[in-house]
């Protein structure tokens, strides 16, 4: 007796153009303004204590390295000495860094910084993985769910729950794929009802 193989394939066919089409339609878009905002948030990361930078001096080794910022809020390059890192961005501390280097260290300095561990945020609800996760510059809602593996089969996908470090209540928001994530935000993911 031959089993006809054209069912199945038509019903593996069709699945994934539901799928597609549902992926399509779905609740995760962004606007050009918000994209924008996300972008603004991130350059403006004012780094803290304890918050770790890789700093790359090209060709001196010996300062090249992990750097944490201190409870002072300077890091400390061998021979160099300190340098003032809290409050400000990864760019301008970069600049802090060539300045200092450029009194009599390295000649024309080549720096690069870049984020390693920066304060952390929570991301708890209906997700597989809530906990604390470091926060790192351009970090979305959307990219904070993947790192926690993604959503629970109960999540509700059109909203998100997020309390800023700063505020002593959460807000709803629309959940968007350009949602932008701040140092110490707490997400937080509903259950849907349907």
């Amino acid at each position: 007796m031959a089993i006809s193989r054209k069912p199945l394939y038509v019903t593996v066919v069709f699945s994934f153009a539901l799928m597609a089409a549902a992926c399509s339609n779905g609740p995760v878009i962004g606007s050009d303004d918000a994209l924008r905002q996300a972008d603004i948030a991130a350059q403006d990361y004012r780094l803290a204590n304890g918050d770790k930078v890789h700093i790359d001096v090209f060709g001196e080794s010996n300062l090249s390295g992990d750097y944490v910022v201190a409870p002072d809020g300077k890091i400390t390059l061998p021979l160099a000495g300190q340098v003032a890192a809290a409050g400000e961005t990864i760019p301008q501390l970069r600049e802090a860094v060539v300045t200092t280097l450029s009194h009599g260290y390295v000649q024309n300095p080549n720096v690069t910084i870049s984020s390693v561990d920066l304060r952390p945020f929570y991301i708890l609800g209906e997700i597989n993985k809530p906990g604390r996760y470091s926060y790192e510059p351009n970090l979305t809602v959307m990219a904070a769910v993947a790192t926690a593996q993604g959503f629970t089969y109960r999540a509700d996908m059109s909203d998100v729950y997020i309390r800023h470090a700063h505020d002593a209540s959460e807000k709803q928001y629309d959940l968007t794929s350009t949602l932008a994530v701040q140092p110490g935000d707490t997400i937080r993911i509903s259950e849907r009802y349907f």
